[in-house]
């Protein structure tokens, strides 16, 4: 989702949460203000319900106590004051039971970048993410280009970049997720590159077996 208009004026914590609770749309909380959210595109919700339908599916099978949220459940961030974003994805493992509206405690949290997003999600909330005791892994991936960038606190939060080919591990709940996958039904270039190869690949692999058939 896109940061939009930003109020002018400063609000408390709870008068955002209150707000939240009867608004037709949503609003991020940072430092007082309140920014308007704007839509995502078809891309931008297609590689979201990927990675959350592959982590999900994963977390099911290992009956795992972990769960996944969707862009409709907020992250608190309390440092020196309280931020409230609305991550794509979220996996949290320690549940807040305080509020049935954010969590405060999630291993990993994913960003899908646009045009809108790409400055705060690589600035303003990975340097907040970070500040959050329980994340393990920030995950941010680009929807114009097969590009994801993770970021590990067992690396110090250095990042490591996938492609498309590669296959990224969750180290926080042992779950690994192809590339191809996150970008299942994307349309971008890298994509389109990758399947035409794929296929002729598998035309050629077919060929070879019909002809050594035929020896």
């Amino acid at each position: 989702m896109s940061l939009a208009t930003k109020t002018e004026n400063y609000i408390s914590e709870e008068e955002y949460l209150q707000g939240e609770l009867i608004s037709d749309i949503k609003h991020e909380y940072i430092n007082g203000y309140v920014y308007a959210m704007v839509g995502a595109s078809i891309k931008h919700n297609r590689i979201s319900r990927n990675v959350l339908y592959g982590l999900e599916n994963s977390l099911r099978q290992k009956k795992s106590s972990c769960e996944t949220f969707s862009s409709d459940m907020k992250v608190k961030i309390s440092v020196e004051s309280s931020s409230f974003f609305y991550p794509d994805v979220m996996v949290v493992c320690d549940t807040n039971h305080d509020d049935n509206y954010f969590q405060n405690s999630p291993v990993i949290i994913v960003e899908v970048l646009s045009k809108s997003t790409r400055k705060n999600d690589k600035t303003l909330k990975k340097q907040a993410y970070f500040k959050i005791p329980s994340l393990e892994e920030y995950v941010i991936i680009d929807q114009d280009y097969c590009e994801i960038e993770v970021f590990r606190k067992t690396n110090d939060w250095k990042s490591s970049l996938y492609f498309i080919g590669d296959e990224i591990t969750f180290e926080s709940i042992d779950t690994t997720l192809s590339v191809e996958s996150i970008y299942y039904r994307v349309e971008n270039e890298d994509m389109t590159d990758f399947l035409k190869e794929k296929e002729t690949t598998m035309e050629n692999e077919n060929q070879k077996t019909l002809n050594e058939g035929n020896t």
